[in-house]
């Protein structure tokens, strides 16, 4: 989690959005973020299990519980995180997982709140992004009941098997389909951006090393997308690997950053893809100097830079405090 302003007050904020162990990975790493806990409320029994739930007899729901610190992260942008992460047409589940355990919902914590949450709602109805009315319910918070332990951040305690079902539910496809930029409006795109940039984004190509705009980069900011805009890393994770291109050691938003095997050129590696631009970043290996020795061998052409003193005016202001916390 971010670092935070012990003094400053903490709020809530509860989401159903399906499984709740893929409701986690999105708000996790974020400015701001106290906790992120699993569990399951809006039901009328105490004390409920996972397998209790599962049978749709308790009327619990999976969810998460998010602690916060609003004037870091906005309870907007969780909103906006949240809408991105479900089917909210879907009246009887998500994806595969069927049942009214698997419903969306906000559960609101005052009346802030859900004036907001009810203003985020309508604005994504009148988007027209959706062809079937919105089904999320907005409801007053209840008791909210902690998941099992090995529910807890289960993407960490079983990378695999996660990744495995994230795919598999159909999630992460239904996200692509109605987020992720599509090939229509992408049409544009070798007007917008340079020979080079067109060339590592759209045909996963790689730029001279040494011999690109980033690779010695040292002022203070964010990187974010060339094509969508999605915020992907921060130089306080960039460090001079010697490799001719920017090096990271881990990205600003994980959820952000998408990882897919590559098998191209005789080698074996891992490709680094932006979620919803869907542009090729570069590769990440794991010989890097950070605790999870990892290393983010990213294009400067897929980057663009955005100073720390116009974070706000760009609209990446939730991002100031990274740097504002080490003044």
């Amino acid at each position: 989690m971010s670092i935070l302003d012990e003094h400053a007050p903490l709020e809530q904020a509860t989401f159903a959005g399906g499984c709740f162990w893929c409701m986690v990975t999105p708000f996790e790493e974020l400015p701001g973020i106290h906790s992120i806990i699993s569990g399951y409320t809006g039901g009328h029994t105490d004390c409920p299990t996972y397998e209790e739930v599962c049978t749709d007899k308790t009327g619990h729901a999976e969810a998460v519980q998010i602690t916060f610190q609003p004037q870091l992260f906005p309870y907007e942008k969780l909103l906006e995180i949240f809408w991105q992460q479900i089917d909210p047409t879907d009246e009887g589940g998500q994806f595969h997982d069927r049942g009214s355990s698997y419903r969306t919902a906000i559960f609101y914590h005052n009346e802030e709140q859900r004036q907001t949450a009810e203003q985020s709602k309508l604005e994504l109805e009148q988007s027209g992004r959706f062809d079937k009315p919105i089904a999320t319910e907005i409801l007053p918070a209840g008791t909210f009941y902690p998941a099992e332990e090995h529910h807890q951040d289960y993407h960490m305690k079983n990378p695999a098997h996660y990744k495995r079902y994230r795919k598999g539910s159909g999630r992460d496809a239904f996200i692509s389909s109605h987020w992720a930029i599509q090939a229509k409006d992408k049409i544009g795109l070798k007007d917008t951006l340079n020979s080079m940039q067109y060339h590592v984004t759209q045909n996963s190509g790689t730029e001279p090393p040494f011999q690109n705009e980033f690779w010695d980069h040292k002022a203070e900011g964010i990187y974010v997308d060339i094509v969508s805009g999605e915020p992907l890393f921060s130089s306080k994770e960039k460090f001079d690997s010697g490799c001719g291109w920017p090096s990271f050691t881990k990205p600003l938003r994980p959820h952000h950053v998408e990882e897919q095997l590559d098998l191209s050129h005789g080698m074996v590696r891992m490709e680094v893809r932006s979620r919803f631009g869907e542009s090729h970043l570069g590769h990440v290996f794991d010989d890097g100097p950070g605790p999870n020795g990892l290393r983010y061998c990213i294009n400067s052409a897929a980057l663009r830079f955005i100073r720390k003193e116009d974070l706000e005016r760009e609209g990446y202001g939730e991002f100031l405090s990274l740097f504002e916390a080490q003044s």
